[in-house]
């Protein structure tokens, strides 16, 4: 599993998280006392910072072809990267698309992917 977004930890167990001003919402697959519903699947719950143990920002990263890549996503087999390496001229080489000014994204095959590793940053 990669992940890319916030997590917090409340009364002892890790959510994935958002930040809102001053409170924090938390997200679960599964329903829990306090959790809202907010379509199948995912279900929300609202909590003040101050109640929050920890909150971090997890990023997984991964070589692919020799380059650097954040993985955004998973799909089917595929992960969903973000050059790193900051050369045009080898995202252009890589075929990835420009997703903004200096922001380049493509498709890996999930097995020439290597050293697949989250950080917390």
């Amino acid at each position: 599993m990669s992940r890319d977004g916030y997590v917090a930890r409340w009364r002892g167990r890790e959510y994935q998280a958002s930040p809102d001003a001053g409170d924090i919402r938390l997200y679960q697959p599964e329903p829990g006392e306090g959790f809202a519903e907010v379509r199948p699947g995912r279900h929300v719950r609202v909590v003040p910072a101050a109640e929050i143990e920890e909150l971090a920002y997890v990023r997984t990263t991964c070589t692919w072809k020799g380059q650097p890549f954040i993985v955004l996503g998973e799909h089917d087999g595929w992960l969903r990267v973000e050059y790193t390496g900051g050369r045009w001229p080898v995202a252009q080489a890589m075929r990835l698309e420009a997703f903004d000014f200096g922001v380049y994204q493509g498709w890996a095959p999930v097995g020439e992917v290597t050293d697949l590793r989250e950080q917390r940053v």
